[in-house]
């Protein structure tokens, strides 16, 4: 039986990063990109103003002055500064030549003369501020061919937004992993229908394929396969079809657990069969090679939900982070304090539901009360799992632990 940083490393190893491919920039949230993007053209692509107001020269601001032109957004000034006068400006417009700086609109007061010209008079003040005072410049932000986004970030909006910025509607990253679900048991019947005496409903499928779409994948649910080796060895050989095969029952040591046995019958390679962990114990992981550089990793995770969400939060997810190119791959921990007394007891590490917070003097968290790894509604009050080492102890409020977020 593994420990769990073992297992992590196990499964890490027989996980590769997908080769990169150019998709559409639109469908490229939270895919990480395979190469360095430099910046095409300088940002702002030209001097702009900051504020609505006038463009003016500084000396000029003692006296009433002529407005001879105004200026949109969009639009390119056809008149220059080059003699006592201002241009009203929107904000973001392109700065007439000569313009020192950009008077806010509401600093103003706008008048016409005896011969009905429009000026503007701005604060006596104004003549003493700096340069380019309410003024962006060309190239402020970047210059051509800065790098904006590095190869191995992870693309989120903002990334999106910058990329969009610099023309590129197609960017080259490791795509997203087709992973397969397959609940398997003869207990189980769809979510819509009344279980009878014995039964319960599919919710394994319903919150596997959340998590896969949460971490970035693309998951193929495969419904019920019962607990006759026929039709379990059907869905295994369809789900073997694509990057990842998620199961969910059927690898503990009862009679019916027929997983581990038709998945080798299949071709799969086991790696490691139990960890040392609780929930999650019977945790099953195997390879089957599909074709040369072709290959499908195959979970088997225990049939009681909260053993399948922290065996995926702990092992299926930094497999998929790893195919994708993301680093680190391993779930990350962070320490947080305890908000109340906490008592373990078992031979094995836990990894407990609990609501994880962040205070002004550090993360603190709290143990959700659960009555084991059927208790998924426990779950739903949690948004992270606590760790509490082997051994029966009492952790006192304000001890330190590791906690992983979900």
């Amino acid at each position: 039986m593994m420990e769990v940083s073992e297992a992590v490393a196990a499964v890490l190893r027989e996980a590769s990063p997908f080769e990169p491919q150019a998709i559409p920039l639109m469908d490229a949230l939270g895919l990480v990109l395979a190469e360095d993007v430099h910046a095409d053209a300088d940002s702002p692509p030209f001097d702009k103003s900051l504020v609505d107001g006038f463009a003016v020269r500084l000396a000029d601001c003692v006296t009433p002055l002529p407005v001879i032109e105004t200026v949109s957004a969009g639009q390119v000034p056809t008149r220059s500064l080059d003699h006592p006068a201002a241009i009203q400006i929107m904000t973001g417009a392109p700065l007439p030549v000569g313009a020192e700086a950009v008077v806010p609109v509401e600093l103003t007061s706008e008048q016409t003369d005896a011969n009905g010209i429009q000026q503007v008079s701005v604060p006596i003040k104004v003549a003493s501020w700096k340069l380019s005072t309410n003024i962006l410049r060309r190239g402020a932000s970047t210059k051509r061919g800065d790098l904006v986004v590095a190869a191995g970030s992870e693309l989120r909006p903002q990334e999106l937004g910058a990329l969009a910025e610099y023309g590129r509607s197609r960017v080259t990253v490791r795509r997203r992993p087709r992973v397969a679900v397959l609940a398997t048991g003869d207990e189980l019947v769809p979510v819509e229908q009344t279980p009878g005496p014995g039964q319960i409903r599919n919710s394994n499928e319903t919150m596997l394929c959340a998590q896969l779409h949460r971490a970035g994948a693309e998951p193929v649910p495969l419904g019920i396969a019962r607990d006759e080796r026929a039709h379990l060895r059907e869905r295994i050989d369809i789900g073997l079809q694509v990057d990842m095969l998620v199961l969910s029952g059927g690898v503990s040591m009862g009679e019916k657990d027929l997983v581990p046995a038709e998945l080798a019958s299949a071709g799969v390679r086991q790696v490691f069969h139990k960890a040392n962990v609780k929930p999650g114990k019977p945790i099953w992981f195997g390879v089957l090679e599909r074709a040369p550089n072709s290959r499908t990793l195959v979970f088997g995770l225990p049939g009681n939900p909260v053993s399948s969400l922290v065996c995926f939060e702990l092992f299926v997810r930094p497999a998929l982070r790893r195919m994708m190119g993301v680093f680190p791959a391993e779930s990350v921990a962070v320490k947080a304090r305890l908000t109340a007394p906490h008592a373990t007891k078992g031979d094995r590490p836990t990894y407990q539901p609990a609501r994880l917070e962040w205070r002004a003097d550090g993360p603190i968290v709290t143990a959700i009360p659960w009555v084991g790894s059927s208790d998924l509604r426990a779950t739903v009050a949690a948004n992270s799992m606590a760790l509490f080492p082997v051994g029966d102890q009492t952790y006192a409020a304000g001890n330190v632990v590791d906690v992983i977020a979900w």
